[in-house]
């Protein structure tokens, strides 16, 4: 009886003094605007896990497409899309139907 009652005195001391561990955070969601056929700024502190939107304010579709193919986003006039980041990494992404739109997705991880 007493080895018991020192056992769980020693499990109780080292459960005490066991830092805690952070919480992960939870995944947040961003939003890039397509306006004026161009793609707007993507905000800072995406990671991965996270959730972007695009919304599109422009009378036309566009995409939002990665360049790997991690990501493919179709959104009609006044809608928006969405899809969830899932690696850290920068990607290269583009209008399918307006080449020339063009943008860089920074995730950190």
């Amino acid at each position: 009886m007493r080895t018991h009652l020192i056992v769980l005195g020693l499990a109780s001391a080292l459960g005490a003094a066991a830092p805690a561990l952070p919480a992960a955070a939870a995944p947040k969601t961003h939003r890039i605007v397509m306006a004026g056929m161009g793609f707007g700024p993507a905000p800072a502190g995406i990671k991965a896990g996270d959730t972007v939107v695009w919304v599109n304010k422009d009378i036309f579709r566009h995409t939002a497409t990665a360049r790997d193919k991690s990501f493919d986003v179709d959104v009609a006039p006044g809608k928006e899309g969405r899809t969830v980041v899932r690696r850290p990494g920068q990607f290269a992404y583009f209008c399918r139907f307006h080449p020339g739109m063009t943008a860089t997705l920074k995730v950190d991880k």
